[in-house]
């Protein structure tokens, strides 16, 4: 929360500069997930495809502005190798990576649980990798997500992990996810609104 994502202005126009300094900090939240053989790339994905985009960015930050004008100009720029390509790629698995992590919080906020484990994470983990990547996944991929739900940490730990090791009451912990949630939630349906509507979106397998 401290590294706060601006407000959705009402055209949804994401400005690019805000968002990947925001995005910047969120690559560490798949080390609380442990299981490192599973959340590093994850992690090393995420990292590197804000990489990407800034990147580019900084090549015109006139041009390329807003997420926006980065499809546009790019979908110029590329011809039939887009959106396969550049920021326009690297945006739309980020995204992905981000939704797997906004469905996993708000999973675990709503109360969701196996009620015989109510201390684990198996099932957000899973609702969220469902939602988010697995149909981007082959079958190798897909089989090493689900086998590593079985070393998720328990949700207690995880939530005093994004608490920093601070000991702090779970409902203060989950009214701060809820605040993330409100605020990064329509930042991405607009990004992924925005895909659908430029019919960028890539359905191939990793």
């Amino acid at each position: 929360l401290e590294h706060e994502f601006k407000p959705l202005p009402a055209d949804k126009q994401i400005e690019t500069l805000p968002f990947l300094e925001a995005v910047a900090h969120l690559p560490p939240f798949f080390d609380c997930l442990g299981t490192p053989i599973v959340y590093s790339p994850v992690k090393a994905d995420l990292a590197g495809n804000i990489k990407k985009i800034r990147a580019v960015y900084e090549t015109n930050p006139a041009k390329f502005k807003t997420l926006q004008n980065i499809l546009e100009v790019e979908k110029e720029m590329h011809g039939s190798a887009w959106p396969k390509t550049g920021a326009t790629l690297a945006l739309m698995w980020l995204k992905r990576g981000l939704k797997f992590m906004l469905v996993l919080l708000q999973s675990i906020s709503d109360g969701e649980r196996d009620e015989e484990h109510p201390n684990l994470i198996r099932v957000n983990a899973l609702k969220a990798y469902e939602i988010a990547l697995k149909k981007y996944h082959g079958w190798m991929l897909q089989k090493l997500f689900t086998g590593s739900v079985y070393a998720l940490p328990y949700k207690s730990d995880l939530l005093k992990a994004l608490e920093k090791g601070k000991e702090v009451k779970e409902e203060e912990t989950i009214e701060k996810i809820r605040q993330f949630l409100t605020r990064v939630g329509p930042i991405l349906d607009a990004i992924y609104e925005m895909y659908t509507k430029m019919n960028a979106e890539l359905s191939y397998k990793a």
